[in-house]
């Protein structure tokens, strides 16, 4: 079996709160510990009411705290948000509080809408992409201690912390061959170029000191439950939440709904995004996802469980390890 993480946004729920959200996050990370996955990644997102992962590195800390064995990471930090600077000592100082466990995933997108972006003073210089840049700054910071540096990320410089390049479109694939870094593809909301990517990725890989061969991490959502029926009705609540996004009035996950209707539109666009979602009771989860190991043959999977019930969630994860030991 190849490893199976999980990916958390730290959903603020509909009729819950911001506390709550932190309460589930830390309690799914000790479940997740528990049965044996391998990391738990957070993901930064801004001005999003129904997200509160927005402190990435804060929570990461904190969940970290409060698990003993599981990796934990960021999946990712939308780096243009940041000086390279910054985040290298933020994760210098995860690592150096919890050795061997912390992962930091980077991607290029704001991570919120233009209004946010200027929020975070943001700036594209003359419109000028500078992640490749970044990128190099960045990995800059954790090498070897050089006394020439004039410039140093104290904690950070000479710690291992493993640098994944997130992406659903070819540019993060040919960044990730490029550098020699792993390669993680956001397949759960954009899988059009999954297959491309994954091949773009394998074919330009430069083996680096950070990685010898190409390494690729899919993401895939998995709502499991006892019954196909319970977990097709769990399943309504991230129907809504991207019919919400499409729509315009994005919010907190909402409740799941019996007899959901959507417009035929609406619906077609979510069939499309939600393509490489599991959905089901234990066997037809487990099918779906080794369809999707067979079709893409990924070294690790990521799954994000969008449930509304916290405890329904936990279960989940109990019902996708349990199968995918078989």
């Amino acid at each position: 079996m190849i490893p199976l993480s999980v990916l958390d946004l730290a959903p603020i729920t509909e009729g819950g709160t911001i506390a709550q959200s932190f309460e589930n996050t830390v309690a799914l990370a000790q479940a997740a510990e528990r049965l044996g996955y391998h990391r738990y990644w957070l993901a930064e997102h801004h001005n999003i009411s129904g997200i509160a992962s927005a402190a990435t590195s804060i929570l990461i800390g904190h969940v970290a705290g409060k698990t003993s064995t599981i990796r934990v990471g960021a999946g990712g930090i939308m780096l243009p948000n940041h000086a390279p600077l910054v985040i290298a000592e933020q994760f210098g100082t995860l690592e150096t509080l919890y050795p061997g466990r912390i992962d930091l995933g980077l991607g290029r997108a704001p991570g919120g809408d233009q209004a946010t972006a200027r929020a975070l003073r943001r700036t594209m210089q003359g419109g000028e992409d500078r992640f490749p840049q970044d990128v190099s700054e960045l990995l800059d910071y954790f090498s070897a201690p050089d006394a020439s540096r004039q410039v140093s990320a104290i904690p950070g410089e000479g710690l291992d912390v493993p640098v994944w390049i997130l992406g659903s479109s070819l540019y993060g694939a040919q960044m990730a061959a490029h550098f020699g870094l792993p390669y993680a593809f956001a397949s759960h909301f954009a899988p059009q170029a999954l297959l491309q990517a994954v091949r773009v990725y394998r074919d330009s890989f430069q083996p680096s000191h950070y990685l010898k061969a190409p390494k690729v991490m899919m993401a895939a959502n998995a709502i499991a439950a006892d019954t196909e029926e319970e977990a097709d009705f769990l399943f309504t609540s991230l129907q809504q939440a991207f019919a919400n996004l499409r729509l315009g009035r994005a919010g907190p996950l909402p409740a799941p709904r019996r007899g959901l209707d959507l417009p035929p539109h609406i619906r077609a666009s979510l069939e499309q995004a939600l393509a490489y979602s599991a959905v089901g009771g234990p066997q037809r989860v487990g099918e779906q996802l080794r369809d999707f190991i067979d079709h893409i043959a990924p070294d690790e999977m990521i799954i994000a469980s969008s449930i509304h019930d916290p405890a329904a969630r936990q279960h989940s994860l109990e019902i996708v390890m349990d199968v995918m030991k078989d």
